[in-house]
């Protein structure tokens, strides 16, 4: 008998994917983890009974959480994960050479400890091995509250609005990662699907653009993402992402991306009419 496992992404909507065998599951004092094997996107990580990533499909989120702020930023130095347990947020940042410092502060130990082992692949930077990752397993909120003006990018790898990771959508956080950029600093945060939480995006780029000069959303395609439409937010203190985007850096890159590319850069900031209609300036 087949076993097969349904995330609904609204009362009438969903994905269902068959299920191989589990591998893990367990409660933190945080939230459920469960990490299963599927037949058709292999091992999958799955917070609360929620997605969070899949060996097949993770290179699409990771390559485009990262690389778009990386690329535009002059000189990355310095940068902050907050949240993304998983690792693969870290592994594409330390692929940057300009990067000297990785910082992943992650509220759910349990996470990072299961990840590293039953995906080695995502979390091949925060094994312990890697010269320029620093690991913090701790509140994301109280880590950048102590730490102002200290990153050149920090990106919100974070959970859709529920659990712990409520405050990461709230105008108080920005305001806080505000404070803990530098002045010419870059803020990028998943930002859910232009289908299914058009209400969480309006208010999320609302809150986001009283606290930032310039905020734009982009997209990529993340097939078991509720839609397959997946956006990001994209909010900086000085740099436009299109406009100050090192297209000659990208294309010249010293390492091979999956998804991410100088082109697709630009044309995934060239939004389809009823996103951008929805999170336009009030």
């Amino acid at each position: 008998m087949s076993i097969w496992y349904t995330e609904k992404h609204t009362p009438h909507a969903g994905i269902t994917l068959e299920i191989r065998r589990t591998l893990f599951s367990g409660k933190s004092e945080f939230q459920q983890l469960d990490i299963v094997e599927t037949e058709e996107y292999g091992r999958m990580m799955l917070l609360d009974g929620l997605v969070m990533c899949t060996e097949r499909d993770e290179f699409v989120y990771h390559d485009m959480i990262v690389h778009p702020a990386l690329f535009v930023h002059p000189d990355p130095k310095q940068v902050l994960v907050i949240g993304g347990g998983d690792g693969g947020t870290i592994r594409e940042v330390v692929r940057h050479p300009e990067v000297e410092l990785a910082t992943l502060c992650e509220i759910d130990g349990l996470v990072v400890e299961k990840s590293v082992e039953y995906l080695p692949s995502l979390a091949c930077a925060i094994d312990g091995s890697h010269p320029k990752v620093k690991l913090h397993i701790d509140d994301g909120l109280a880590y950048i509250r102590e730490n102002r003006d200290s990153f050149d990018v920090i990106l919100v790898d974070s959970t859709d609005p529920i659990g712990p990771a409520v405050g990461l959508f709230e105008k108080d956080f920005y305001q806080l990662v505000h404070g803990a950029l530098k002045e010419d600093g870059i803020m990028v945060a998943q930002s859910e699907s232009p289908f299914y939480h058009a209400e969480i995006q309006k208010n999320m780029y609302q809150a986001l653009r009283e606290v930032f000069p310039i905020v734009e959303m982009y997209q990529a395609f993340i097939p078991t993402y509720p839609s397959g439409l997946w956006s990001f937010a994209f909010a900086s203190k000085k740099y436009h992402p299109v406009r100050d985007f090192d297209r000659e850096r990208a294309a010249n890159r010293a390492f091979r991306t999956r998804y991410y590319n100088e082109d697709l850069h630009l044309g995934a900031f060239m939004l389809p009419t009823f996103a951008k209609e929805n999170i336009e300036q009030q």
